[in-house]
């Protein structure tokens, strides 16, 4: 057995440096490292760098602490326990963070070039869109293309050279510092298998230069290839790995428990100001650890969202409603 990759969780957020640039596994309220990112905050992080396919909750909480100056997606939100990022269209409003918009596809390409070591994805997604508009390219408005860290362009045109299939868009790799994943299990040498849909897992821990997998739990890695075929990211590409139970809560660990949806939605109603958001971090996450959070929302809770092993979901939870 090795443990030289496995860190604490407290470690796990150190890695994650001030102006880091940084990506998640999961999708809107699915498997986000909420654990991480609620210690990143406690650590009073600042000037990152948002790389996402797409935000969620993961992005609000970071947004609201003040953690984050640059965003770079296409969308943000807690599906429908809070149809939009109410955190992310404050600071947008009082200019104190950055967004670059691109399309879902485009971030999903722009990922696939990087996992592929490749400069640039080629696509057509969204020609003809104001996401093209040169007036919207607001990393190049605020001088920050330098073409080390960030693009030197948004965007390039070109035509088809082979096919003549008219005009594509070349659209930049998304190079990131750090992925940060949460998956059901990860071998001890750093094997993920990702139950469920993987997302866009593959691509970010690709892409980035670290990748930092925390767990629902640690297997060994003599489990994981007895199926090989259901792994989902090989143990090379991954460099920390951490077990945290419940560490995706208030978003969902298919298979293992629901999203706190009551949660999401308290907080997308409580935090549409500053003094909201304020408010509600220091109730849940200041000067408290994973445990003493655990703690707070109470095993009865915790255990109406645990799903049920035959149905991969919680037959207690209402499902339909918002």
């Amino acid at each position: 057995m090795s443990n030289g990759k496995r860190i604490t969780l407290q470690q796990a957020a150190e890695i994650i440096k001030d102006g880091s640039r940084l990506t998640f596994s999961g999708f809107t309220i699915w498997r986000r490292p909420m654990a991480i990112i609620f210690e990143l905050i406690r650590q009073y992080r600042k000037n990152l760098h948002l790389i996402e396919v797409n935000g969620g909750s993961q992005t609000e909480f970071l947004v609201g602490a003040g953690c984050v100056d640059i965003w770079e997606s296409c969308w943000v939100g807690h599906e429908l326990y809070g149809k939009y990022g109410a955190n992310l269209s404050r600071k947008v409003a009082e200019k104190k963070i950055i967004v670059e918009d691109y399309s879902h596809a485009e971030m999903l390409f722009r990922f696939t070039a990087a996992a592929s070591g490749a400069p640039y994805a080629i696509t057509q997604t969204s020609l003809g869109t104001d996401i093209h508009n040169p007036e919207y390219d607001m990393l190049g408005r605020a001088g920050l293309r330098d073409g080390i860290r960030i693009a030197k362009h948004k965007y390039q045109f070109t035509e088809d050279p082979f096919y003549g299939a008219g005009s594509q868009v070349l659209v930049p790799a998304a190079k990131v510092d750090i992925a940060v994943l949460c998956v059901q299990q990860v071998g001890e040498e750093g094997t993920v298998r990702v139950n469920g849909q993987y997302y866009s897992d593959p691509e970010v821990a690709r892409a980035a230069d670290i990748t930092v997998v925390m767990a629902e739990e640690i297997v060994p890695e003599e489990y994981l290839r007895r199926n090989a075929d259901q792994n989902t990211i090989a143990s090379f590409e991954v460099d920390h790995i951490l077990e945290c139970p419940f560490g995706a809560h208030p978003t969902g660990m298919f298979g293992k428990y629901d999203v706190d949806g009551a949660f999401l939605k308290e907080f997308y109603a409580n935090t549409r100001t500053q003094e909201g958001y304020d408010a509600f971090a220091k109730e849940w996450i200041h000067g408290r650890d994973h445990i003493s959070y655990l703690e707070k929302l109470g095993w009865p809770r915790m255990m109406k969202l645990r799903a049920n092993t035959a149905m991969n979901y919680s037959p207690r939870e209402k499902k339909g409603g918002n």
